[in-house]
């Protein structure tokens, strides 16, 4: 008979358990010196300073400002001339020569070019040929009626006879007045040859050269004149304003009107208000403005694309601050403004706007500041350090990630 061994087997389940936790033991003292000589000794990082959210911000402000203020009317406008007008030959020929440049500035009356005149001084002698011819014919018949009056007198004649030389005289009348229509047109006619400006102004592009046949009423015309001095500017009004506009207009002394470059930031003149349109157009609702501007210094050239500005009344003592301090948010309308170093919000009621300045109805007085640069890092009762009117605010003073804690 066999004795069993009292020793206990490897793969009996007493001796799983202590391997597993002799592994157990030796992952936690790992862990154990891992945290000791890594994690005990490490420091957390020390701030720089203060809490950068609790620092002043740094703004510029501007004053609330009382005085006149202008409203205007701002739009897009044209300049157009102030008359335009192609020059066509009325006859046909060739044509002989042009006597102004392309560019130039020409008066009213002036010769610009010549069609030639040969073809017209020869119908024109025609017709006074044929006029000579007629009046002879009728000299004579008078001399022959005066002859036949005293016949008649004599008892002569038959009345018949003498009522016929009547009708023979007054026919060639007839025929003379006819004649000297006909001499007259084909002197017309000959002035056509001599093509002269209908108005001053200055030549455009030339269409047609010297030497080319030209006809008639031709579409295109040999070139055109624009008058610039005075010069046009069109421009519209919206259907709301339309009722200021006209009493603007209405007013003893004529509206005025400022035009500006392309950018909004150069004057480049000064008129009035000309002329409103008849209706308002319903497919835009606006109503068409027109003004004029004497343009001397040629400033204005036609189909530039310009700012208008028309005065439409004035605002005696108002209260204006710059526009770019109007913030807009859920309540309406609101500025900051600085009491004791703090900034403060402030919900305003506004009017007008022109030139970059705001009307303030109700929410501010005269005096008072608001900030202008800076608001969007302000909120109620934040602490504020004023820079300079020259100075611009400090960099966004929220913490970065470098001086964040872990």
């Amino acid at each position: 008979m066999q004795n069993a061994d009292p020793r206990p087997s490897s793969s009996s389940p007493r001796g799983t358990s202590r391997r597993l936790w002799t592994w157990l033991l030796i992952v936690l003292l790992s862990l154990a010196l891992l945290w000791f000589f890594l994690l005990r000794n490490t420091k957390p990082p020390t701030p720089a300073g203060p809490n950068p959210w609790s620092l002043p911000v740094a703004v510029r402000v501007a004053p609330v400002e009382q005085g006149a203020f202008t409203v205007q009317l701002q739009s897009i406008g044209t300049v157009t001339p102030f008359n335009a007008v192609t020059v066509r030959s009325r006859v046909a020929g060739t044509l002989l020569k042009v006597h102004v440049r392309e560019g130039q500035t020409v008066q009213q009356g002036q010769l610009l070019a010549e069609i030639d005149p040969e073809p017209y001084r020869v119908a024109l002698a025609q017709a006074q040929g044929q006029q000579q011819q007629n009046r002879a014919q009728l000299a004579n018949a008078r001399k022959e009626l005066a002859r036949y009056q005293r016949l008649f007198q004599q008892d002569s004649i038959a009345r018949l006879e003498l009522e016929r030389q009547q009708a023979q005289v007054q026919q060639l009348e007839g025929t003379i007045q006819a004649d000297q229509a006909q001499v007259d047109n084909a002197r017309l006619q000959l002035s056509y040859t001599r093509i002269t400006a209908p108005l001053a102004g200055r030549v455009g592009l030339r269409r047609v050269d010297a030497g080319n046949l030209i006809a008639a009423n031709e579409a295109d015309g040999l070139f055109s004149i624009v008058q610039t001095q005075p010069v046009s500017v069109l421009f519209t009004a919206p259907e709301p304003q339309v009722a200021a506009v006209r009493q603007a207009h209405a007013a003893d002394a004529a509206a005025v009107v400022q035009v500006w470059d392309r950018d909004n930031r150069q004057l480049l003149a000064e008129g009035r208000l000309d002329t409103l349109d008849n209706q308002i157009d319903i497919a835009t609702g606006t109503l068409r403005l027109k003004a004029r501007f004497e343009n001397q210094d040629d400033t204005l050239f036609p189909n530039q694309f310009v700012n208008a500005r028309l005065a439409l009344h004035t605002l005696g003592d108002a209260l204006t601050i710059p526009a770019d301090a109007v913030q807009f948010g859920s309540d309406g309308t609101y500025v900051y403004t600085i009491a004791d170093d703090k900034a403060h919000k402030r919900v305003l009621t506004l009017g007008p706007s022109n030139n970059g300045r705001t009307v303030v109805i109700d929410g501010l007085g005269a005096g008072e500041q608001v900030v202008l640069e800076g608001i969007d890092r302000l909120r109620e009762g934040r602490a504020v350090t004023i820079v300079g009117g020259n100075a611009t605010p400090a960099p966004a003073d929220a913490p970065t990630a470098a001086n964040r804690q872990p």
